[in-house]
């Protein structure tokens, strides 16, 4: 008998995989996890008031490793290589691939929000700064 997952097992998987990966990451340290976090707190509302290409030009541009290392990772879990990669679909897609590719993001986003919580331990109302190392 096939096991299927839902949607949300699907994410929740590879979301928390991505999330013990900046976890273990000692290189970067506090910075990297205290940016990835922020930013997990921070995307879906710019992209709720922004939309999905606004908020990812954002990102994209903001110069934050860990900034750019969430998207890196939400690209993976929504069915893209890297952020460059679904940066430049979502700029080329058509309304109905937009709203699709929106929605997939805010979702995996539920998962990198509440991961940055838990595993984390990154609480929302600290900000990570803008600088860019």
């Amino acid at each position: 008998m096939a096991t299927f997952k839902t949607r949300s097992q699907v994410y929740a998987t590879k979301v928390l995989a991505k999330v013990e990966a900046i976890e273990s990451n000692t290189n970067q340290g506090d910075k990297l996890r205290s940016q990835y976090g922020s930013m997990s707190h921070k995307l879906p509302v710019l992209i709720r008031t922004a939309g999905l290409a606004q908020a990812i030009s954002f990102v994209a541009a903001r110069g934050q490793q860990g900034a750019k290392t969430l998207l890196d990772d939400l690209s993976v879990v929504v069915g893209q290589e890297d952020g460059d990669k679904l940066q430049k679909k979502v700029l080329e897609a058509k309304l109905p691939e937009y709203m699709r590719l929106t929605q997939e993001a805010l979702y995996a986003l539920l998962w990198f929000k509440r991961f940055a919580q838990s595993v984390l331990d990154v609480d929302a109302s600290v900000d990570a700064g803008d600088d860019d190392s």
